[in-house]
């Protein structure tokens, strides 16, 4: 992010420090001072100042490497706001799950992860629960992959240059060339699927939510059997209404 992108009239040096903060996250929590320099445009002296006082305050932490990575007490700050977050998000996701009678849930990016933050449950006595908090890998879920597709494709090069795919099922993505085509297919059509592969019998429907201030999307999932029955074209349409209504809870 630039110093374009964020409201005009607010303190420079705090902007700053926010934009390095974002710049280690999108890399994956790591980078070195002259990768910042490179990425951020700011002179080296300026990014020394910024960094010094984050490592001060704990939010950027120096490895042995003299690397610098994204700090222990922005987890406090992460798990709290997901928590808030999830709370505004229930109400939507209950009108979802109200329509289309399966379990509604919401999830952000963080790193290569996607973090579920909140979850409203199906009626149904079988039905898909996850814990709100759990991490999965992005590429192999229907909220991930519907971030991803929204991502700037140099950010998403980076991002499937650093992971590793692990097959968790036998329908899991088993390559990067198998990704990117499935994140150009995601695009085109706006909605994202998870067909068994983070677990088997289970199938989501994801949509992104606009404007997020960051990644973050919601979904539908169910037993395979139930789910293959729901009309795409009638529930992708729901799901994008109930992601721009909540997108406004969003907005800063």
């Amino acid at each position: 992010m630039t110093e374009g992108n964020r409201a005009s009239g607010g303190v420079q040096s705090v902007d700053r420090a926010f934009d390095l903060l974002e710049l280690l996250a999108d890399a994956g929590g790591e980078l070195g001072l002259s990768q910042l320099a490179e990425s951020s445009g700011l002179p080296l002296p300026t990014i020394h100042r910024l960094i010094r006082t984050l490592v001060a305050g704990g939010y950027v932490r120096q490895q042995v490497s003299r690397r610098y990575a994204l700090g222990p007490r922005l987890i406090r700050l992460g798990e709290t706001a997901g928590l808030a977050l999830g709370a505004g998000a229930r109400p939507y996701l209950a009108g979802l799950t109200d329509v289309v009678g399966e379990t509604a849930n919401m999830a952000i990016l963080d790193g290569d992860q996607v973090v579920y933050v909140a979850q409203v449950p199906s009626r149904h006595s079988m039905r898909m629960f996850t814990e709100v908090g759990r991490r999965v890998d992005a590429y192999c879920t229907a909220v991930g992959k519907a971030i991803l597709a929204e991502m700037p494709p140099e950010t998403v090069e980076q991002l499937i240059s650093r992971i590793h795919i692990r097959p968790q099922t036998e329908r899991t993505i088993s390559s990067s060339g198998e990704l990117r085509e499935q994140l150009s297919v995601i695009r085109q059509q706006g909605y994202a699927i998870d067909d068994g592969e983070q677990e088997i019998g289970v199938r989501c429907i994801a949509v992104t939510i606009p404007g997020a201030p960051t990644g973050a999307a919601i979904s539908i999932s169910g037993p395979e059997a139930r789910m293959s029955g729901l009309d795409i074209d009638q529930v992708v349409p729901l799901m994008r209404a109930a992601a721009i209504k909540l997108a406004g809870e969003l907005a800063p």
